[in-house]
């Protein structure tokens, strides 16, 4: 396998975009397996009302929040069927338009990306045009495909994001809608968080899980780029030494931890009705609100 750098990790902005979807349009015909990782801000909201289950509990709060917010960056890398990376520019970070005096962000995220080294001036000057990449993406060959492979890890928020992208609008209203959709587009998922179900002693975070695997990270943690190749990384030694280097799809495709049926780690169902919790809630939806981050 070729040694990954960080010079493979190709910063895409606005001046660079077509650029970049050129080359990837080529690079996905041999390197269909696609790992991807954002990065947004944060979580300021709840919803409010009785839920069905803790599963639909949890894509309320997904939806909500992602209604309201914006995508920051988003980092897709590119591998072959055995787990080898192009000799370069296998990784592409997408930085989008976001400017920090007019959208809704929670502080402490921010502050952990800006600690990270996310350039949020440039973010607001050279940023990418959600509906401009929207365009590319839907044209690449990376998505409607039945034959590319999406990596990802706990990524009910990257999938709601990259679907609020695709379709310019909020997410559907039933948790059932938003699987159909997300089939769509997307018709083969692994969520390496979901796969760890099977794999004795793994737990914790991205950083956590690579550090058990012995894996090196490449580029800056809480950067889309560099998080998306260590879960493509992540992924490939996991099958190896847990899988016998094969998925049972009719196990392990398509579902995301913490969504869903299969969902039981889900937050208990909540009923915050009532003036105090509606308050509570819209008070949250003021720009720069600041409510922990949970993911």
């Amino acid at each position: 396998m070729p040694p990954v750098e960080d010079s493979d990790i190709v910063d895409v902005w606005k001046t660079n975009l077509d650029d970049a979807f050129r080359e990837i349009r080529v690079l996905v015909q041999t390197h269909p397996y696609v790992a991807m990782d954002t990065e947004f801000p944060g979580v300021v909201a709840r919803p409010i009302g009785d839920f069905r289950s803790s599963s639909d509990y949890a894509y309320q709060t997904l939806k909500c929040n992602v209604d309201l917010l914006k995508i920051i960056q988003l980092g897709l890398s590119f591998a072959d069927k055995n787990g080898r990376y192009a000799s370069s520019r296998s990784t592409f970070q997408f930085n989008f338009k976001f400017n920090l005096t007019e959208d809704m962000y929670a502080k402490d995220s921010i502050e952990l990306l800006q600690n990270s080294g996310i350039q949020f001036k440039k973010h607001e000057e050279d940023g990418i045009a959600v509906e401009s990449f929207a365009e590319l993406l839907m044209m690449s060959g990376v998505i409607l495909m039945e034959n590319v492979k999406w990596i990802s890890f706990h990524s009910q928020y990257d999938f709601g994001y990259l679907i609020k992208v695709l379709t310019n609008d909020d997410l559907p209203n039933d948790e059932n809608e938003f699987f159909e959709l997300l089939h769509i587009f997307f018709p083969c998922i692994y969520d390496v968080k979901y796969l760890m179900k099977s794999c004795k002693n793994l737990k914790g975070g991205l950083q956590e899980v690579a550090d058990q695997l012995e894996i090196e990270r490449i580029g800056h943690q809480h950067q889309a780029g560099s998080d998306g190749l260590l879960t493509s990384m992540a992924f490939f030694k996991m099958r190896e030494l847990y899988f016998e280097d094969h998925i049972d799809d009719s196990k392990y495709q398509g579902y995301l931890f913490g969504l869903g049926p299969s969902n039981s780690n889900g937050v208990p169902p909540h009923n915050l009705g009532g003036i105090n919790g509606a308050n509570q809630v819209i008070q949250n939806f003021v720009p720069n609100s600041h409510v922990e981050d949970t993911q």
